[in-house]
């Protein structure tokens, strides 16, 4: 498995991450075995959201309850959650984040989060009200680092002008089918082109600035949960030959050649996985583990469709 350690830190985390948004109506046996298969693999890091499941920390609640983690594993793994969401509308105000990480930690049964997430952009978001909560659950322990999720560079501009702690972390969709992180960069300024259109504000560049680590959510999916591109041959036909003849080059899966395809890149992103198959989870840590040539990687970019002018 490939780790780095997280800039601004000295977090030693895994370049795959579990995401468990999906284990509400798995077995206590169904968890263990997919958390088992992840850290036998080396993945250290666990990605929660208070709104997984459903209900407020039903997610969160399956994954504690299954496991009750003693703390001799507990300090092994970094759990990160995310906050915001509420049933139609988003919440950063203090009062909100400081009770959902109290939910969050009692369903995860812990007495600290290692990184909480901003989950979406709140357009009311008050600055002051968010560095209080921060400074608040910071002080006490219950939250050591701090993030955002599907935030744009002015919005964490903005957020900073009043946060005090870093914000280490930004979660957003990418995949070689939905590479605009990737695919606006390469076709700046081509008229007429709606590859060139910036629908992040030169996100990617700022990240690399700011030592900001992104995480890549949906890493399978070929839209916003328009189903997966491996397997699929009549959308994406070119693009599953080339990863079905470089998954034979390097004996690994497809799925394996589609997590390498986003660890390859030099920002050191983490491939937060929504799978409940322990298999699959082995294959993106393969994956992990695969540097593809350019020549690869920018084959596998030309195979999804995007242009390189």
């Amino acid at each position: 498995m490939k780790t780095f350690t997280v800039p601004h830190t000295d977090v030693t985390a895994s370049s795959v991450v579990l995401g468990l948004m999906r284990i509400a109506k798995m077995s206590d046996a169904e968890v263990r075995a997919l958390y088992d298969a992840a850290v036998e693999v080396g993945v250290t890091m666990m990605d929660h959201a208070d709104i997984y499941g459903g209900a407020p920390h039903v997610c969160e609640a399956r994954f504690g309850d299954a496991l009750k983690l003693p703390a001799s594993d507990r300090a092994k793994i970094q759990i990160q959650s995310k906050v915001g969401i509420r049933r139609g509308y988003f919440d950063f105000s203090s009062e909100h984040i400081l009770q959902s990480v109290d939910g969050s930690l009692k369903a995860l049964r812990t007495d600290y989060l290692d990184v909480l997430l901003l989950h979406r952009p709140d357009t009311l978001v008050e600055p002051d009200d968010v560095a209080k909560a921060f400074d608040t659950l910071h002080a006490s322990g219950k939250v050591r680092h701090f993030g955002v999720s599907n935030h744009t560079p002015g919005q964490i501009e903005l957020l900073k002008s009043a946060v005090k702690q870093p914000l280490l972390f930004n979660q957003l969709q990418l995949s070689i089918a939905h590479a605009n992180l990737f695919a606006q960069g390469v076709a700046a300024n081509m008229g007429g082109l709606e590859q060139s259109v910036s629908r992040d504000i030169g996100l990617l560049d700022y990240s690399r600035l700011k030592g900001m680590t992104l995480q890549a959510w949906s890493p399978v999916q070929k839209g916003f949960f328009e189903g997966v591109f491996i397997g699929d041959r009549k959308e994406y036909a070119e693009l599953n030959d080339v990863m079905d003849e470089l998954a034979k080059k390097y004996a690994i899966t497809p799925m394996g050649i589609a997590i390498a395809w986003i660890t390859r890149h030099p920002a050191n992103l983490q491939v937060v996985l929504g799978t409940t198959k322990p298999g699959r989870v082995r294959e993106s840590a393969a994956g992990s583990d695969i540097t593809l040539t350019r020549e690869e990687w920018y084959r596998l970019f030309r195979a999804a469709g995007h242009t390189l002018p």
